[in-house]
């Protein structure tokens, strides 16, 4: 198949890079996260910090990034290299990821925006691989390879790899390359910020709320209002554009992967809500029938040849399909008496007032769920 290309040099191409983040108890993590943007090989037009509604660390953020206007006009100083530039935003709609998103997409003066988690970094060639992946013009949305860093340094026996998007990061079953997918996940993605024009931004109501019930598929919903808005636009993950996304202890516990899968469910059952069940289940039928199906039989045979963590392994798939089937009813059930609703719209420029706050402007496979 043909590629129509663009004549623009993908080295060109301007990135807002936009980081949400809502605790001070993620402070070394936002700093690495922003240290790692900053040393891109491709540097970003700049850095947005998008706080949800913590006042504390606001202003902690703007006394770290933000310079004066003295420091500004450069009273001896040198001048700010590309991709150095940090702005700081409060959230500017209600509380939630989705928002804090939305905010760094009114706020965005690049041409493509991306996004990366608050406790990832990312490797250097991250943005100049999505940027060469927009050659094509059909090309909207384009994610990367998210990798655990897990915090006791390595992957316990029993978590199967079909499930890391349970911590954020790319599972078993999808293919590797280049790949054409439904959606892209959000910790680790870029979008031209004309699809927002076409689509609106991230719904609210479905996404994360600070350390609220792990809920999620916002970006789920999202790419297929897109598809459905731009007929033809071709969404895409690289695995060379890679991050590496921290899993705190914690979420390395079996409670977590339970409490998550069935929090995935809810998730997948407004989703379905919204879009159509054939929609918004497709890529998970392939994901159930095929991929879960071959895990359990390697975990019963690692378990057979008395590997480590093969029985757990193959246990965990199981309850995991268990508890989001679960979280899949019961969401049905409270989205079919409205007890659960969520809500999209076009994203709006930011009021005069904030921006002056935040400162002056200055060959296709199809991939599994997400």
């Amino acid at each position: 198949m043909s590629q129509p290309h663009s004549d623009d040099n993908p080295h060109d191409r301007r990135f807002s890079v936009v980081v949400c983040v809502y605790t001070e108890d993620r402070w070394e993590d936002i700093l690495a996260a922003v240290g790692s943007v900053r040393g891109q090989s491709l540097p970003p037009l700049e850095t947005l910090l998008v706080v949800d509604h913590n006042p504390a660390l606001l202003t902690r953020l703007r006394e770290k990034f933000e310079e004066s206007p003295e420091q500004r006009q450069g009273e001896g100083g040198r001048r700010r290299a590309e991709g150095e530039e940090v702005r700081v935003l409060a959230n500017a709609g209600p509380r939630g990821l989705s928002s804090g998103r939305n905010t760094g997409i009114a706020a965005a003066r690049g041409e493509f925006v991306a996004f990366l988690d608050d406790d990832a970094v990312a490797e250097r060639d991250w943005l100049r691989r999505f940027a060469e992946a927009y050659d094509d013009e059909r090309v909207v949305a384009v994610g990367g390879r998210t990798l655990p860093a897990w915090a006791s340094g390595r992957r316990p026996a029993w978590f199967p790899e079909e499930f890391d998007w349970i911590v954020g990061c790319t599972y078993r079953g999808l293919p590797p390359g280049r790949v054409r997918v439904r959606n892209v996940l959000g910790g680790n993605a870029s979008f031209r910020r004309s699809a927002f024009d076409a689509s609106g931004g991230f719904a609210t109501g479905i996404g994360r709320d600070g350390d609220r019930r792990p809920l999620g598929c916002e970006e789920t919903e999202l790419c297929i209002r897109l598809a459905s808005a731009l007929p033809g636009a071709v969404l895409l993950i690289d695995d060379r554009a890679v991050i590496h996304h921290k899993v705190p202890l914690a979420r390395e516990r079996f409670g977590y992967f339970r409490t998550r899968a069935y929090a995935e469910g809810l998730s997948k059952a407004l989703v379905a809500r919204s879009v159509g069940a054939g929609k918004g289940l497709a890529s998970e039928r392939r994901y159930t029938t095929r991929v879960l199906p071959a895990g359990v039989v390697r975990g019963v045979r690692d378990a057979l040849l008395g590997r480590a963590g093969g029985a757990g392994r193959a246990g965990a798939i199981v309850a995991g399909v268990a508890a989001a089937a679960g979280g899949y009813a019961v969401g049905s059930v409270r989205a079919r008496r409205g007890a659960v609703t969520f809500s999209s719209g076009p994203i709006r420029p930011p009021e005069p007032s904030a921006a002056a706050t935040a400162g002056p402007p200055q060959p296709i496979q199809e991939g599994a769920p997400g």
